[in-house]
């Protein structure tokens, strides 16, 4: 275990270390988690408008009229099917300020970039198919490819210098100016050779060769389980997993979901729509309590320790806990760098993935339909991710059961080797008093 523990702190943490905190990959996080109010707010707006519960639906109508979902559908508008207009906004700008450039230019040039790129209807409007999550990829790709060229353009000496007393917000812009011709040109000449090339655009190119694949790969149980793995191995050693995989997780899994919501949205039922794997999938039946299913770990706490420091730790760790909040167990017992808790901390995760998985494959569950905050509580969250069903919620207590179980041991474990280490460190104290 300490070779291993050598080993892994020696080259695998500086690897991860650095990917965690690379510029553009801090900026697709960054971007995503700027627009998350406005995914929860749409999920929701889709989920009460089809909930299905008919006492509720007819209470509603007969409020509001047959009308009533409009309000629903405009939120939906203004979130999901614009959702990859506005996380090319996100992460341009995020980008550019790590660069201390002009970031409101950078994000404004990204979107024309962008809407250059989305195929128009007939009429001359912008396809929802590609404003939202079907888009995505290639508003991560344009987003990062026109915020670099802007930056080099925007820092080079082709650009228009303005006198002195000019206000700051005219030179700015008189400065983007050249950068921004230059860009807009070569993403017109890219759209004009793609369209030629295959009769069609960026988008539906990027889809049939590369996001389709990803997605149908995304939706794989051995995927899900890498991703698990990957995310609390990167944990316990201190790094935070959740932040560093948030790039892989929102862009192939936030499509999958919005699949699942617009198809759930149109009439079909929750058992029926394709995707198994999303993100509230992961949030609400993998990382209760946090990253680790800690808050079965607290739950064992409370059932088994015997030392003052853990019942403390577990005191104090399970109000934010119930919030999935971890970071006062993590750190608190600790989990981390703990080789004890190694064990359990990675393979309860991954298991609880595959109960999960294998619930909502054989319909035991319906499929996740809804977007949840990541601090909903289990239960709640189990309830609403499932579009209302009592089946959500059973399967998360069967979870938490199943985890708080195969905590006990490891519990009793690290206690009994922590009361080892204070006897040891005790005896050398003694010794060296009597000499």
């Amino acid at each position: 275990m300490n070779a291993i523990m050598n080993w892994m702190e020696r080259y695998f943490i500086p690897v991860a270390s650095k990917i965690g905190a690379q510029r553009h990959l801090v900026a697709v996080r960054d971007g995503f988690v700027a627009i998350m109010p406005l995914i929860i707010l749409g999920s929701f707006a889709v989920l009460i408008n089809n909930l299905p519960v008919e006492v509720f639906q007819n209470f509603m109508e007969s409020l509001f009229g047959e009308g009533w979902t409009a309000v629903g559908g405009n939120i939906w508008d203004g979130s999901f099917a614009i959702l990859s207009l506005l996380v090319v906004a996100g992460i341009s700008y995020n980008l550019a300020k790590s660069y201390n450039v002009d970031g409101m230019s950078a994000m404004l040039i990204s979107l024309a970039s962008y809407i250059i790129l989305t195929p128009t209807t007939e009429d001359w409007g912008l396809a929802y198919a590609w404003t939202g999550a079907q888009g995505l990829f290639v508003g991560v790709i344009t987003a990062l490819l026109t915020t670099e060229l802007f930056r080099v353009l925007y820092l080079s000496k082709f650009t228009i210098k303005m006198p002195d007393g000019v206000p700051d917000g005219v030179i700015k812009s008189f400065r983007a100016l050249i950068p921004a011709t230059i860009i807009l040109i070569l993403v017109s000449l890219v759209q004009i050779f793609i369209n030629s090339a295959t009769d069609g655009s960026l988008h539906e190119l990027i889809f049939n060769l590369i996001q389709e694949p990803l997605q149908a790969l995304g939706n794989t149980l051995p995927a899900a389980i890498i991703i698990a793995f990957l995310n609390h191995l990167l944990w316990f050693f201190g790094l935070h997993g959740t932040n560093i995989l948030g790039p892989v997780i929102e862009s192939i899994y936030l499509p999958l979901l919005e699949v699942n919501i617009q198809q759930f949205a149109s009439g079909v039922s929750a058992y029926d729509v394709p995707y198994i794997i999303t993100k509230p999938f992961l949030d609400a039946y993998v990382f209760m309590g946090g990253s680790g299913t800690t808050l079965a770990l607290i739950f064992a706490i409370f059932l088994v320790a015997k030392t003052k420091h853990y019942r403390a730790i577990g005191k104090i760790a399970a109000p934010a806990g119930g919030f999935n909040i971890n970071e006062p167990v993590l750190f608190g017992l600790p989990v981390v760098l703990n080789p004890v808790m190694l064990i359990p901390f990675i393979f309860i995760p991954v298991l609880l993935t595959i109960t999960s998985y294998f619930a909502l494959a054989t319909g035991l569950v319906p499929k996740t339909v809804a977007m949840v905050p990541w601090t909903t509580p289990p239960v709640v969250s189990g309830y609403l991710v499932t579009g209302g069903s009592i089946t959500g919620i059973i399967l998360q207590l069967f979870n938490l059961i199943l985890a708080t179980l195969l905590y006990i041991p490891f519990i009793r474990a690290s206690e009994s080797a922590e009361e080892k280490k204070q006897q040891i460190i005790q005896e050398e104290m003694k010794g060296e008093n009597k000499s």
